[in-house]
């Protein structure tokens, strides 16, 4: 059984492929198009499942989209006839909903098939429901307490369920237009930060300032009894807007979210390029303060309705790491499994799951323990692409290092020595975190290399910080707290004697948003991070995403057009190193 899973004509488009409840591959479209959370159909990801699982659309059993447009429709047209949106904003809904509903005529036209040659059978998974399946079909737990929340989706904004072995059983939902991942987006615009998926600049601001404006989130948000929530809709605008969301073959945005009444709280908004003053930093506080009572509201409510110990959590809102690493201490979950894309792209595996799994009733038999679903790319290819780019190498040495220990033993040296290295290797991540295949490496011991890596390289805000990769086996020994978080989308406190040790990777409120690296999921990598420990007394590495204000490279091309555009001074590209003379 053949299932490929989409995320599409939404943001982070996606696709996956599922053979027999195995995962065999998954990506992002934004990797191909090179635009950030690129939004439309995803051909290039489609493209890529298929050559990674050997097969033609022709052999594919069923298509899954992570889209119902039927669902919830009677809330959806009382909202309409209540609220009387904008012409211009039904019209575009209309529009998404049509692409949606004809997306076999879509693939034949895109890939030049007759549409009778595609055999598959096409599921619609509501949206949410792709979400908690994402999580916790993924996970180890057999049973669990199921919480998805994002900006919006088929008129959801958040979902608790119950996962039982193969099946989920949904408890309530909180609908359209009051959305906590709408809150935080407004303020991300208010704060000064435009663009689609700008909300993680907020976070590392938030680390700066002070919640003393939390009473006036309050006023924001209004907490209900049950683990509900409603916003306060004087203070926006997303509902009633005529604006137009970009949604089609391109990068995704949005208009004003909020309103005019929002001044009245917290005086006007800092327009983009504005000095941040440790106002909007209090802002950015209070903000990410206000999130997390919120969610932990919703969490405690979801463990009373289910009495169940183990959480999974989903949603774009599930990326919120400060958040996320408090969970254990403001709820009774004891386990918790988030899946690297926990956002709507993660809603193609979640949409393939879910009719695997819960429709079609079949036994679990998949875990994701590893983020590495991507393109990889042999020595062969990538000696092919040096000698292609041979003309641009000039100052340059390049070594072919086949001995692994060896490759390992000099890029550590390198590290070691305070150099960045580009570091090119195996299948890329899924998600939007770089996890060790296609990240930036640096000594986090040297604190100089933030503002060297912003300067020569990321080009990127001041406040925002850089994240640490540790050996497993050390987690308790440099963090407050040691439960695993291997996808990197958790914050946890470092330990007070450690914070000048590693002080790249020590954010200015003392957190690290960390990745624990696992032996067996990723080997390389860990071998390159004890080898760094035996230099230097360190288990821990900076880690970046290998990227200059641009999707994660993916390609060999792409790692070595950033790196000579950049600053970098080695680049461990496959068995090839790059070292500027």
């Amino acid at each position: 059984m053949l299932i490929l899973g989409l995320n599409t004509y939404h943001p982070d488009s996606s696709a996956c492929l599922v053979k027999e409840g195995k995962l065999i591959a998954a990506v992002e479209e934004e990797r191909f198009r090179r635009i950030k959370h690129w939004a439309g159909f995803p051909r290039e990801a489609i493209r890529y499942c298929l050559k990674e699982g050997g097969i033609s659309l022709e052999d594919i059993d069923f298509i899954t989209l992570n889209r119902n447009t039927k669902a919830n429709l009677h809330k959806k047209v009382l909202f309409t006839i209540k609220k009387h949106p904008h012409f211009n904003l039904i019209k575009n809904r209309i529009s998404n909903m049509a692409k949606i509903s004809s997306i076999k005529k879509t693939i034949s036209e895109e890939f030049s098939l007759p549409i009778n040659s595609i055999k598959a059978k096409i599921f619609n998974i509501e949206h949410h429901r792709a979400h908690l399946a994402s999580s916790f079909f993924l996970s180890d737990f057999n049973e669990a307490t199921l919480v998805s929340v994002d900006g919006f989706g088929d008129f959801t904004s958040c979902m608790i369920a119950k996962g039982e072995n193969n099946k989920i059983k949904v408890f309530y939902e909180v609908n359209y237009p009051h959305s906590l991942g709408i809150f935080y987006s407004a303020f991300t615009q208010f704060l000064g930060f435009p663009k689609f998926g700008d909300e993680y600049k907020m976070m590392g601001l938030s680390a700066y300032g002070k919640p003393k404006y939390l009473n006036r989130m309050e006023d924001v948000v209004i907490l209900k009894p049950k683990g509900r929530f409603e916003l306060n809709l004087k203070y926006f605008q997303h509902y009633k807007s005529g604006e137009q969301m970009q949604w089609y073959n391109t990068a995704p945005s949005f208009g004003k979210l909020y309103s005019d009444r929002l001044y009245d709280l917290f005086g006007p908004e800092r327009r983009k390029g504005q000095k941040i003053t440790l106002h909007y930093m209090d802002i950015a506080a209070s903000v990410q303060a206000m999130y997390e009572k919120a969610l932990f509201h919703i969490l405690n409510y979801a463990y009373e309705l289910t009495g169940n110990s183990n959480l999974c959590l989903a949603g774009g809102s599930a990326l919120n790491s400060l958040a996320n690493g408090k969970i254990y201490d403001n709820t009774p979950f004891k386990s918790i499994y988030i899946q690297p894309a926990a956002h709507d792209g993660g809603g193609a595996v979640g949409s393939a799951y879910y009719l695997y799994n819960h429709i079609l009733d079949n036994p679990r038999n998949f875990i994701m323990k590893s983020a590495f679903w991507g393109p990889q790319y042999s020595d062969e290819y990538i000696s092919k692409t040096l000698n292609e780019n041979n003309k641009n190498l000039n100052g340059i040495s390049i070594s072919k290092i086949d001995n692994t220990d060896e490759l390992i033993r000099k890029s550590a040296k390198y590290l070691s020595e305070g150099k960045i290295v580009g570091w090119f290797q195996g299948r890329m991540e899924w998600g939007p975190r770089a996890l060790g295949n296609r990240s930036i490496l640096v000594d986090p011991r040297r604190k100089e290399m933030i503002d060297v890596l912003n300067a020569r390289i990321k080009k990127r805000e001041w406040f925002r910080p850089f994240a640490p990769s540790i050996l497993e086996e050390y987690v308790s020994e440099y963090f407050e707290k040691d439960y695993p978080a291997p996808f990197m989308i958790r914050v946890y406190p470092i330990k007070k004697e450690k914070r000048s040790i590693i002080p790249a990777v020590t954010h200015t409120d003392g957190t690290g948003r960390l990745q624990t690296v696992n032996r067996n999921d990723n080997p390389l990598y860990w071998k390159l991070i004890n080898e760094f420990k035996k230099l230097t007394g360190v288990p821990v590495l900076l880690n970046t995403s290998f990227n200059e204000n641009e999707p994660i490279v993916c390609t060999p091309e792409e790692a070595l057009d950033c790196f000579l555009r950049t600053k970098m001074d080695v680049l461990v590209l496959g068995n090839f190193v790059l070292k500027r003379r």
